[in-house]
């Protein structure tokens, strides 16, 4: 079993920044791939960032260039820079570990964090 704690959601003004953390513990090396998805009210969990354990990286087209995923195995700790925030960011996030290599779907991650809140307000 894999566990993920986030941290690090909060309020902020649009073009303001916020990192958010995953702290993963328990059977980690059954990981392929880590994400983050986010949620807002009415809408479909999508995956913003997910990286591999071998360092590759994908973004969905409407953060690309304001996120960044990165992981610090040492620690295994899940980080997300967000910056240049926008109010369509506003969203609850969820960390979350697949064992299956870049996967996309909510559906192939077996593993979530209770989520952390990102409010950007204009």
């Amino acid at each position: 079993q894999v566990q993920l704690v986030e941290s690090g959601g909060g309020s902020v003004q649009t073009g303001g920044s916020l990192r958010l953390s995953c702290a993963a513990s328990g059977y980690t090396s059954s990981i392929s791939t880590m994400a983050w998805f986010r949620q807002a009210p009415g809408r479909e969990r999508e995956a913003v960032a997910r990286i591999t354990t071998g360092g590759l990286t994908r973004y969905v087209d409407s953060v690309k260039g304001r996120y960044t995923i990165t992981q610090d195995k040492a620690s295994n700790t899940l980080y997300l820079q967000m910056n240049s925030l926008k109010p369509e960011d506003t969203a609850m996030y969820y960390c979350a570990a697949s064992r299956i290599i870049l996967a996309s779907l909510p559906s192939h991650y077996q593993h979530w964090g209770q989520g952390t809140q990102v409010t950007v307000s204009s």
